[in-house]
């Protein structure tokens, strides 16, 4: 089951945190969550899941910035969440998409107990001019059954800024995993 709007405003403070949160982007069963004024890209040319990363980031003046086609932007959100006892998910909104932009290219399920911001995977299908602070995506919260165990990463958790992929500290043997019976062969 889905929260609805009221439920969201009446968990605040509770298994909700939004902040800030703006009654202005309240929905019926969700809440829009807005675009901050960075992104990251990518630098290297092909993308090794064992190995950090480069990016570089780009600033979005308060005039836009336009995304290209076959680029991953990282981008995050303006607001930070923290979720208890609830699913959060996120989704981009429907006059987004209807511009060629996808929000989320796989990342849209979240976990209960995250605490942070949300990184969002930004693909444009033709080039789009895109502004800080722009309403970007909704999250929405699924009710739980059964046990909780919270969600607990030295990866994502409690982040404070856009999070490039960190896949590779669960590929790389060198890298501490989050579980030390957790190893890959190849």
């Amino acid at each position: 089951m889905i929260l609805s709007g009221e439920e969201i405003r009446r968990q605040l403070g509770t298994n909700i945190v939004i902040d800030p949160f703006r009654p202005s982007l309240l929905n019926p069963n969700s809440y829009n969550l807005t675009l901050h004024d960075e992104l990251l890209v990518y630098e290297e040319v092909v993308l090794d899941m064992r190995q950090p990363s480069r990016t570089r980031r780009i600033q979005i003046p308060a005039d836009g910035l336009v995304l290209s086609p076959n680029q991953l932007y990282l981008g995050r959100t303006c607001e930070r969440t923290e979720t208890r006892n609830l699913v959060p998910m996120i989704e981009g909104r429907s006059s987004i998409g209807r511009l060629g932009l996808f929000v989320h290219v796989t990342a849209g399920f979240g976990d209960v107990g995250f605490r942070g911001y949300w990184t969002l995977e930004m693909f444009a299908v033709q080039p789009i001019r895109i502004y800080p602070g722009v309403p970007i995506c909704q999250i929405f919260y699924h009710q739980i059954a059964g046990e909780i165990h919270e969600y607990n990463s030295d990866k994502y958790q409690n982040n404070r800024d856009i999070q490039p992929s960190l896949l590779f500290k669960e590929l790389n043997p060198d890298c501490a995993s989050p579980d030390p019976q957790l190893r890959f062969e190849f």
